[in-house]
Formats: C-alpha cells, structure tokens, sequence
C-alpha cells in the first residue's frame, strides 16, 4: 500500500468522482506517496479531514480550493 493508505481508502478514492477537489488531492498524494498526516499539516486540517476529502466524503472549504488546486498542479507535473 503506496505510504500507508489502506486498501478502503485507495478503492473510495478510485470509485469517488474525478470532478471533486478533494479526491483529485487524494489520487495526487496516492500516486506521488505524500502522507495524509502531510496533507493535514499542510492545510491546517485533522487527518480524518483530508480522508474525508480523499474519498470524496465532504469537499475542502472554499477558502482553501485555490491552495489545494495549486497543491496538486505541483504534485501531478
């Protein structure tokens, strides 16, 4: 498992809509093995947060999309 995501994480990622800011955050850091602990840290959110995100549960706030659509530019290049 790429940095510690379990097996459910990953398949809710896979199976959550491309459209949302927060699963393509999920896909970007499963594939270039940034932590979700990293994520959190870098976006001033709890871990259970950015699962949440990842599959496609709850989207970031809108204060934070910019950063987040930026953050993931960079980890895809």
């Amino acid at each position: 498992m790429p940095h510690g995501y379990s097996q459910y994480t990953i398949s809710a990622n896979k199976s959550a809509s491309k459209r949302l800011v927060g699963v393509a955050l999920g896909r970007a850091c499963i594939a270039s093995g940034v932590s979700v602990a990293d994520v959190a840290e870098q976006f001033g959110v709890s871990r259970q947060t950015v699962y949440n995100w990842f599959e496609g549960r709850h989207d970031p706030r809108p204060e934070l999309l910019r950063d987040i659509e930026a953050y993931v530019a960079r980890l895809t290049r």
